[in-house]
């Protein structure tokens, strides 16, 4: 039998609530330990089928400013802004992450879609994951591994809406709850001069394809 791939860690297993109205927002500080999110981020670098996705913005196809990969059970398929993702098959060593983020959250995923952010140009603009695939009220489980980088939110019918920010760390893992999706936009700014990678695995659950 093959050994556990992660240390235990039972101080990962205590949150850290952030209010944000009636939505849902935990952290795990230490998912993973240093060492741990260390090798995973190398790994993953190296052994995820990275893949360039285009939009179709203003008539003309532009490059999504990062590179990403779609992974899960077979039949979960997922889209967004035009761009349709078909899942390639688990990973050995995000499956394992994945039970270690189910364990935490509680929640069921059969799906991940896996961000390389691979210096401070790469970003993901101000959305909300409320695609139809995903149900009216799903929950998503964040994994940050490789350079600190600010998380920016702020609610969809306030404006001017106020932005809350928080520091996705090494390591961690932020579970967004079953309301953040329909009253909350998030994104990740871009970052003048920096040049360390960073991977983000956001787990989520395809009810419907």
């Amino acid at each position: 039998m093959q050994a556990n791939l992660f240390d235990t860690n039972d101080s990962s297993k205590d949150p850290t609530r952030h209010p944000l109205g009636d939505a849902e927002l935990l952290e795990f500080l230490h998912l993973f330990s240093p060492t741990e999110a260390d090798q995973i981020l190398a790994t993953l670098i190296q052994d995820i089928p990275w893949q360039q996705e285009y939009l179709k913005i203003a008539g003309r196809l532009r490059a999504v400013p990062r590179l990403q990969c779609w992974m899960g059970d077979h039949g979960s398929h997922y889209g967004y802004s035009g761009v349709r993702l078909s899942p390639c098959p688990w990973n050995k060593t995000v499956k394992s992450i994945l039970a270690r983020v189910s364990e935490l959250s509680g929640s069921p995923f059969n799906s991940v879609l896996i961000n390389y952010y691979r210096n401070g140009q790469d970003s993901v603009a101000w959305h909300a994951d409320d695609e139809r695939e995903l149900g009216e009220a799903p929950v998503i489980a964040s994994v940050s591994l490789g350079a600190e980088r600010i998380f920016e939110m702020k609610e969809k019918n306030n404006s001017p809406a106020k932005k809350y920010r928080l520091p996705l760390r090494h390591g961690s893992l932020l579970v967004m709850g079953e309301k953040m999706q329909q009253h909350w936009l998030h994104q990740l700014p871009k970052v003048k001069d920096l040049q360390e990678p960073r991977i983000n695995l956001t787990f989520r659950n395809i009810i419907a394809s």
